[in-house]
């Protein structure tokens, strides 16, 4: 199945007062490491758009395991792991030395038109077909 994983460092503006990453900045490691799966495909955002859908996120969930600190090397992972009626994506923060895993989750986006605003109840074929799956003719 499509992945991604992407290497980061803490920067200093994303630690709080107790020394750790804000649980808040962990939303934006995961979207680094969600774009860079859909770019492999060729269906980043931009070409979303492009294609008549939008795919907002409507769940996401996040488990916060172990601090992040300022300057640790992490890795944040991504996988598709369902994509007929929505597209959900699992997430891992690891530390990139030890592979030991910080924060996990997944979100759950749906397609939806950009020309009426309707939810769709299938992924759209134009994303079956980014990912290889071949559509049968009714």
């Amino acid at each position: 199945m499509l992945r991604a994983e992407v290497e980061l460092t803490v920067p200093f503006h994303d630690i709080d007062l107790l020394n750790i990453a804000w649980h808040g900045h962990y939303c934006k490691y995961i979207e680094i490491a969600r774009c860079a799966m859909l770019d492999k495909i060729g269906y980043g955002y931009m070409a979303m758009k492009d294609t008549g859908y939008v795919w907002p996120i409507v769940d996401l969930q996040l488990r916060f395991i172990r601090p992040a600190r300022f300057e640790q090397r992490i890795i944040a992972e991504a996988q598709l792991v369902e994509y007929e009626y929505r597209m959900k994506i699992k997430y891992r923060i690891l530390d990139a030395e030890t592979r030991e895993v910080l924060a996990k989750g997944h979100s759950i986006q749906a397609a939806v038109s950009a020309v009426s605003g309707e939810m769709c109840y299938a992924s759209p074929p134009v994303f079956l077909e980014k990912l290889g799956i071949k559509i049968e003719a009714p």
